[in-house]
């Protein structure tokens, strides 16, 4: 199960509504094996692809180099899906190599009937998707 606060949630929400049409995507980042997410990485999507996303491979090595500086790995993987439902596509899982981490979707298309967006997570693990449930609380106990 993913337990991420209501401020994580809706900035990872604003960030994939922001960039649409584009596919938007990010990293929050926790304490080493915590497993708690707590800081919001929005990351520029170097393919600025409506149906493709790529991290910046500088952007992205910068960004590892600051997680292991202050002792962090990237607990939420998180990209959008602008005209399909939130689930991995076959690229999203082959680029899946954080084997800790969540991997969220939001889908910024009202694909299912119940709203504007989906907001679903996945382990993602030798390239078996499991989805698992996501609660949404205030703040961590």
């Amino acid at each position: 199960m993913l337990t991420i606060t209501r401020v994580l949630y809706d900035q990872i929400v604003e960030h994939s509504r922001a960039d649409h049409p584009d596919e938007a995507c990010g990293v929050v980042a926790g304490p080493a094996g915590s497993g708690r997410p707590e800081r919001f990485i929005p990351m520029l999507n170097a393919a600025r692809s409506p149906t493709f996303y790529e991290f910046d491979s500088a952007d992205l090595l910068k960004l590892y180099r600051e997680m292991d500086d202050r002792d962090e790995e990237p607990v939420i993987v998180y990209h959008s899906h602008t005209a399909t439902e939130a689930y991995p596509s076959r690229t999203d899982i082959s680029y899946a190599n954080e084997p800790q981490a969540h991997y969220v979707l939001v889908s910024t298309a009202d694909t299912d009937g119940a709203g504007p967006f989906q907001f679903r997570s996945y382990t993602i693990v030798d390239g078996v998707v499991t989805e698992e449930e996501v609660r949404v609380v205030e703040a961590y106990a």
